[in-house]
């Protein structure tokens, strides 16, 4: 099976996995006995975070498909990051549209768990904390660079 399908299947079962955990706290389990509801919410709410990533890095694929980018799929099926942009293979439109492709699918996933999540529960409390955190990284990190692209200077 090539790695982007063995991704494809991991990172459904994370969001799948994640959804299931995060609801699972949300009823006030611990998981084991003697383990602090704080302790299961924490590791739902970080299962949430790392789904939102992976969801952020298919938008940069998708978006670099999309613009017809030539990309590198990574060979290792457990790495994080998906593919390898090479900025001198591909024209700052298609750069600009790898890095769209990746605020879209961000956005998109606050904006579902802004709508599915409640605040009167402790592991969607952590959660949207921690994802309001990651899309900060975000926009510290990956803004900047794709705003002098579109300034025209390089990125």
């Amino acid at each position: 099976m090539p790695a982007l399908a063995i991704r494809v299947v991991r990172d459904v079962a994370l969001v799948s996995a994640s959804a299931a955990l995060l609801r699972y706290a949300d009823q006030g389990h611990t998981g084991v006995e003697g383990v602090p509801a704080i302790v299961s919410a924490l590791a739902a709410a970080l299962m949430v975070v790392l789904a939102a990533f992976l969801l952020h890095e298919w938008g940069h694929l998708a978006g670099a498909w999309a613009s017809g980018a030539e990309v590198e799929v990574l060979p290792h099926p457990l790495a994080l990051f998906l593919f390898r942009f090479d900025e001198g293979r591909n024209s700052r439109r298609q750069y600009q549209a790898m890095s769209c492709g990746g605020f879209a699918a961000s956005g998109l996933t606050v904006a579902f768990l802004l709508a599915t999540l409640s605040f009167h529960a402790l592991a969607d409390t952590i959660a949207l904390a921690l994802t309001a955190i990651g899309v900060a990284a975000t926009l510290v990190l990956e803004v900047p660079p794709v705003w002098r692209s579109f300034r025209g200077s390089p990125t």
